[in-house]
């Protein structure tokens, strides 16, 4: 039976090396996904190449959502070897994966990032609740001329200082991600959905309607409040640094890059922080992933060596790297633990 087992899988790795050779070979690994994760997985990227045995690794910046739908798409050297995610994947993905032949696949959980809401420097800083933030953003809203009544109405409000009177009287402009971003999914369970479970009618839909409420929720409003600006949070910066009316939406580690150009807006009288978002009291934080084929592993040159390198402690550690441009670690135990489970390839399970 070893010998079966043996020779089946001498045939995978040769169909599998045919494929190579077929393509005309690869022997860079392959890696999509998060514009959030991106940073990190670059400066990983670069110390690894560095080392000299392999071939610093080809980073693209996709988005989480797009990213993993390449990951999903197939294995073989067409296909990424890994997927950076803002968030986890979702079943429906591991589904779709699955439907494509990508079974084995070995998730790592390597820190947290807050999602930030930025203005310019120039501007007069600001302080936002999540409700506040809902009704800013939210494609409808309660009615706020019922007192109170379970109605929805198209969202009335031009600028900030109609929802509260202490805010500025400035026109409601947010620059944020697309839907296929997983910064835009965090904002939307985090901020918005944290925002919107303060009205108890809507929050008590969770638990009867789940649909309706993630519809109430999540969707945003499309009347020019709120700007997609793609994947490109430099873009983001630049419009900030331009308009000092505008807000706009992206990840903690880039506001560290920033920090010259934009501010952070404080989220219920608290900054981000990597004091803050590690604790937790900032109430806009996520955790960050990537995604691995295990089938591509030995097939690929370096994978393996690639994921010691990013679950070493000089990169993702308290005083790695990787802190150092602004991933917040995650608890010693759990980076331990998450690290044996990396090294050992366990198997994502949702």
């Amino acid at each position: 039976m070893k010998k079966i087992i043996s020779m089946g899988l001498a045939v995978s790795a040769a169909v599998f090396g045919a494929g190579i050779c077929a393509a005309g070979g690869r022997d860079t690994i392959s890696i999509v996904g998060s514009s959030t994760v991106y940073p990190f997985s670059t400066v990983v990227a670069e110390h690894f190449g560095k080392g000299g045995k392999f071939k610093t690794p080809k980073v693209e910046s996709t988005g989480t959502g797009g990213g993993i739908k390449l990951f999903c798409a197939g294995e073989g050297v067409d296909h990424p070897d890994i997927a950076n995610a803002s968030r986890r994947m979702k079943d429906t993905e591991f589904q779709q994966c699955k439907k494509a032949g990508v079974k084995d696949i070995v998730e790592v959980k390597i820190g947290f990032d807050g999602i930030v809401l930025a203005q310019s420097k120039k501007a007069k800083p600001m302080e936002l609740t999540r409700k506040e933030v809902y009704l800013a953003l939210a494609k409808q809203i309660p009615d706020p001329d019922c007192g109170g009544c379970d109605n929805l109405v198209d969202n009335p409000y031009k600028t900030w200082n109609e929802i509260n009177p202490a805010l500025p009287a400035t026109k409601i402009e947010v620059l944020g991600p697309p839907p296929t971003s997983g910064t835009r999914d965090a904002f939307a369970e985090l901020a918005m959905e944290g925002g919107c479970k303060e009205f108890k009618w809507i929050a008590a839909l969770k638990k009867d309607n789940e649909p309706e409420f993630k519809k109430v929720c999540h969707t945003i409003r499309e009347d020019g409040a709120y700007v997609e600006a793609g994947e490109n949070d430099n873009l983001i910066v630049q419009k900030l640094v331009s308009n000092a009316n505008a807000v706009g939406i992206f990840g903690y580690s880039f506001l560290e890059e920033n920090a010259d150009k934009v501010a952070p807006v404080k989220i219920e009288g608290v900054d981000p922080s990597f004091e803050s978002i590690a604790d937790g009291s900032y109430a806009i934080s996520r955790p960050l992933y990537f995604y691995v084929k295990k089938s591509h592993i030995g097939m690929i040159p370096g994978i393996a060596e690639y994921i010691a390198e990013f679950t070493s402690e000089k990169a993702w550690g308290e005083d790695g790297y990787l802190s150092e441009r602004g991933l917040v670690p995650l608890p010693a135990d759990e980076r331990k633990q998450m690290a044996e489970d990396a090294k050992k390839l366990k198997l994502l399970s949702l």
